[in-house]
């Protein structure tokens, strides 16, 4: 009966956490507080993927690449929740907005990736257009939560 009651909790907070407007689509969330509530309740590491969707040439190439691409965010969500962080020229509210969030975790460049785990600590951060590819961006991540796993 407590296991029941657990997982409707469960479900019933993933809810709400997903109809709060954090979805940007194709898997992909917007709000960096709410993924990592829910990569708590569903144990699963969070990525963030902060872009420059229409001014940064490595930017739109991860995204056309590697981003975009249903077999990433079918790969990469099993392990992960994605949350990408859009700084756009176009859309000066969600640029202020994203500007802030970018601030506050000292993201100083873009195509930037962090991994943080179910516990909401930071594990990896690095530069997207390193692993260029869907296969070497998902070893990549895929190797940093196993070296985070086996410490």
């Amino acid at each position: 009966m407590m296991k029941a009651m657990k997982q409707l909790m469960t479900a019933a907070f993933s809810m709400v956490v997903l109809s709060g407007g954090a979805i940007a689509g194709d898997g992909w969330m917007t709000d960096i507080d709410a993924a990592l509530a829910k990569g708590k309740a569903e144990k699963k590491a969070v990525m963030v993927e902060f872009t420059g969707s229409d001014w940064c040439p490595p930017c739109i190439m991860m995204h056309k690449k590697v981003f975009s691409k249903k077999s990433f965010t079918d790969a990469a969500s099993k392990k992960f929740i994605l949350v990408v962080i859009d700084i756009p020229n176009k859309d000066p509210k969600l640029k202020k907005k994203n500007s802030k969030v970018l601030k506050k975790y000292k993201v100083s460049g873009v195509p930037s990736v962090l991994l943080f785990g179910d516990d909401g600590k930071e594990f990896s951060r690095f530069s997207a257009s390193q692993f260029p590819s869907v296969d070497a961006f998902l070893s990549h991540i895929h190797g940093e939560l196993e070296k985070r796993e086996m410490d």
